[in-house]
């Protein structure tokens, strides 16, 4: 199965975000490095494959929402279930074989809403929000020492901050959006506990802090052995196409190849080169993109032969 995804980001910034520009070896315009290129390589493969009467069958996924909650891949892992996969997000070339997880959470601190002049009235849940976000920015610090191999250091980071209804008066409430980016071997359970754990710190020191911790969205991170046959196979099928053999690595973002790899099923990421994902000026290498198609053909002939 060669995988990818149709959905796409905000094009806010974009003035012909959907026109796509040739400049060079550059396609520009959104979603073309994240990650259409990917989706149009993994097509072409497919037919190319489809013609040389392989004895296995190459089924491509194009599938949506994996920008958040990826319902497509979940479905498309519903009515099929290959032998191994190949995910055609951006890689710069490189046969990737980790990537991070991410765990998202809601922190919402409770004060008292008073009319500014009544401080006696009034507890700024703004201000209780303060040694909160201090012990976040400290645990982030503390994860600069966990590292791997591929992937580096995993983070915590205050996302989003709301609270307050006007300047007079004191806010009764303030709300954290947090994302923690998770390497593999750390759980959505962990993440939780440990945000439990700077929380419960927090209010030691203030008895009066009140504060409400809402888990949400989780993704788990993903990993293969550089030993498995989908990594040799599709490393050799690489090396043929690039004429070198391509570096092993690992991503930062995530991707549905952690939902695949979860279903049982061998997986590997593979694609183009470029910049801009998420980005107002977004681009994807020509050449690297053919690249790739070729490299997907070659790894067709070998697992499905």
């Amino acid at each position: 199965m060669l995988c990818g995804h149709v959905d796409t980001v905000s094009v806010e910034g974009m003035p012909e975000a959907h026109r796509p520009r040739m400049d060079g070896d550059r396609l520009h315009g959104r979603g073309a490095y994240d990650m259409k290129a990917g989706v149009a390589a993994a097509l072409l493969a497919c037919r190319e494959a489809g013609a040389r009467n392989l004895a296995g069958d190459v089924v491509v996924a194009a599938v949506a929402d994996e920008e958040h909650a990826s319902l497509g891949v979940r479905e498309a892992l519903r009515g099929v279930t290959p032998d191994a996969a190949i995910v055609t997000e951006p890689t710069e070339l490189a046969v990737a074989v980790a990537h991070k997880g991410f765990v998202w959470a809601e922190l919402e601190i409770s004060g008292l809403a008073a009319h500014g002049s009544r401080p006696h009235l009034g507890v700024d849940a703004i201000v209780k929000a303060g040694p909160i976000l201090t012990a976040l920015g400290q645990l982030d610090a503390d994860l600069a020492a966990r590292r791997h191999a591929l992937l580096g250091r995993g983070s915590v980071h205050a996302s989003t901050i709301d609270g307050g209804i006007e300047m007079s008066s004191y806010p009764g409430r303030c709300r954290i959006g947090i994302e923690r980016r998770t390497l593999p071997g750390e759980t959505a359970e962990a993440v939780r506990a440990e945000i439990d754990a700077v929380l419960d710190r927090c209010r030691a020191a203030d008895p009066e802090l009140v504060v409400e911790h809402r888990p949400g969205l989780a993704r788990e991170p993903f990993e293969v052995g550089a030993e498995e046959e989908i990594v040799i196979r599709v490393t050799e099928a690489v090396a043929e196409a690039l004429g070198r053999p391509p570096e092993l690595g690992g991503v930062s973002y995530w991707a549905d190849s952690a939902f695949i790899a979860a279903a049982g099923v061998p997986t590997v990421l593979l694609g183009p080169g470029g910049h801009g994902a998420h980005g107002t000026d977004e681009w994807v290498s020509i050449a690297d993109t053919e690249a790739v198609t070729r490299a997907l053909v070659g790894a067709a002939v070998r697992i499905c032969s």
